[in-house]
């Protein structure tokens, strides 16, 4: 006798059969892979290729063999030196200089607040190498300031130009870092300082300054990074006076053919650039870290009346201010505006000639078309994948999310010159050597990061409600993503992508190193019509690529009401 939890029908061959297609439908089939993983996937591979790859290949040329006798000939100590200096006085100056002016335009009535902000970041649209043409056709060797005054004020070639320009250009960058936690500053706490008697220099002493400190160092940190990995300045003010950096170095050994082995050379000195960046990236994160825990505040800091000193103060941040903006454009005004270097500009020497020879070279024209082309295509490359990763790290839970961002932020971390050299390695595998496409996978390893930084900022804040709320409607998981998180993020994403374009159609560091036939782009023209000493055509194109970003600045500054 069965037991009574086992007493069920027994089937015999005279019972109904069960309808077996409907039980193998039941059965488990296997893990099903949906649209989310199957992103994940895809992105993983991306990163691998377009970051691990490039930088692997780099690390394991520079181990394969040493060259440190050769480097020490050649003076690696000595460029490791410059290039620390320059990098580490640039970010501490600029970070000074971005500390007065936020707390200036910020948490002053300084009048006239929003053009001296607007115009305090025009370095920002200015490519530095077009900046190092125009100050040295100001202060170089027969430049109109040192004519002006008939005897040279000061030779902006050699490492103490590199300092200064590199300066100019970081404390944009320093300024937004700064600025942003100064408005997340906790106002009761100031005004708390100010109630109990204290002096606004005692109340930025004992509670502003201690709460800007990470953001403080998180700027020094980001601009001595960018310093470290610069190439025009130091290629165009410091190569005349023999004055080397570890980029211009590696620029050196690929460009020359002097030694045997010029990529395995040039992967060690990027393997010791790596280890610099990277050193500064971590110190940047503990920095931020706290940023985040300190700084609360709504934004509605105190503002300190300045009474007598409101017009005087204005006038000297203004003026200097519009020497920075000015003084460039005319330097390369007074070079692009003359037949040929020394000579003055006069009504009767004024030409547009060099703007007609500059534009209708073919090598210019090349150019142009090649930067234009790479722009649209980076823009497009990164505005794809650096939206995916900024809803998959935002709006996912993964424990692979962490890896993924910092998969995608690190080449912000390491010099270009780094990129270019996995590059140029990787070409050598792949069959891209020498062709405009391996300019465009350079570009998008250095700039995914913008746009997945921009879309990141509104995702995060953003509740889930509303994803929710379609999943609740029936919307898969995927679907929810898509048309929730998907929308919220399109106008960061076309934000980030113009920000890639504007980049890429200026750079120059990956396209100088990755230069090949026919593909050269507009930064390596006119840096090779300087170095061809073709100053007048090399400020004529410079003129032209400034006039360009100041005149998206003034449309920015008119788009709102000045206050």
């Amino acid at each position: 006798m069965k037991p009574a939890l086992l007493n069920t029908p027994e089937r015999t061959s005279h019972s109904p059969a069960p309808d077996r297609a409907v039980a193998v439908a039941a059965l488990p089939t296997g893990p099903q892979i949906g649209p989310i993983a199957l992103s994940r996937l895809a992105v993983w591979l991306l990163l691998a290729g377009l970051v691990a790859a490039p930088l692997a290949m780099v690390v394991s040329l520079a181990l394969g063999d040493n060259h440190a006798d050769l480097l020490l000939r050649d003076g690696i100590a000595r460029a490791t030196v410059n290039s620390l200096v320059t990098s580490g006085l640039s970010a501490a100056f600029s970070v000074v200089i971005a500390l007065v002016l936020a707390l200036a335009l910020e948490r002053t009535d300084l009048p006239g607040r929003r053009w001296i902000r607007l115009l305090s970041l025009s370095p920002m649209l200015m490519p530095p190498f077009v900046g190092a043409i125009a100050w040295s056709g100001l202060l170089g060797p027969g430049g109109s300031l040192n004519q002006l005054f008939g005897a040279p004020l000061w030779d902006i070639r050699g490492g103490d130009g590199v300092t200064f320009l590199l300066t100019v250009h970081s404390v944009p960058l320093a300024y937004l870092i700064i600025a942003g936690a100064l408005h997340r500053v906790p106002a009761a706490l100031e005004e708390a300082a100010r109630i109990s008697g204290a002096a606004p220099w005692r109340v930025f002493a004992d509670v502003t300054f201690p709460l800007l400190r990470p953001a403080v160092l998180s700027a020094f940190t980001l601009n001595a990074v960018s310093a470290l990995g610069d190439f025009g300045i130091p290629a165009l003010l410091g190569l005349p006076e023999r004055f080397y950096t570890l980029s211009t170095m590696v620029y050196r050994y690929i460009q020359s053919g002097t030694v045997e082995a010029p990529l395995q050379v040039s992967a060690q000195i990027g393997l010791l650039l790596m280890m610099l960046g990277i050193a500064g990236a971590i110190a940047d994160y503990l920095a931020s870290r706290r940023v985040g825990s300190e700084l609360t505040g709504d934004g509605s800091g105190s503002i300190l009346r300045l009474g007598t000193l409101r017009v005087p103060a204005a006038a000297v941040i203004a003026a200097a201010v519009l020497a920075v903006t000015i003084l460039p454009l005319l330097g390369l005004a007074l070079r692009a505006l003359v037949p040929a270097p020394g000579i003055p500009l006069t009504p009767g020497t004024a030409t547009l000639e060099n703007f007609t020879t500059a534009l209708t070279s073919p090598n210019s024209q090349r150019g142009i078309l090649n930067s234009l082309l790479l722009a649209a295509g980076a823009a497009l490359a990164t505005t794809v994948l650096g939206t995916v990763i900024g809803i998959l790290t935002t709006r996912t839970r993964s424990r692979d999310n962490a890896g993924m961002l910092v998969a995608t932020l690190l080449p912000q971390a390491i010099p270009g010159t780094i990129i270019a050299v996995g590059w140029l390695i990787l070409g050598r595998y792949t069959g891209l050597y020498n062709t405009r496409e391996l300019i465009l996978l350079a570009y998008i390893t250095a700039f995914t990061a913008i746009v997945v930084q921009a879309v990141r900022a509104p995702l995060a804040g953003t509740p889930t409600a509303l994803e929710e709320a379609a999943r609740i409607s029936g919307a898969t998981r995927g679907r929810a993503l898509v048309d929730v998180a998907g929308r919220l993020a399109v106008p960061a994403a076309l934000t980030g992508g113009l920000l890639v374009a504007l980049t890429a159609v200026r750079e120059l560091t990956l396209s100088a190193l990755l230069l090949a036939p026919g593909a050269q782009t507009l930064g390596v023209v006119i840096f090779n019509l300087q170095q061809a000493g073709d100053y007048n055509s090399a400020s004529a194109l410079s003129l032209l690529v400034a006039v360009a970003g100041l005149t998206g600045l003034a449309l920015v500054g008119t788009s709102r009401p000045l206050r």
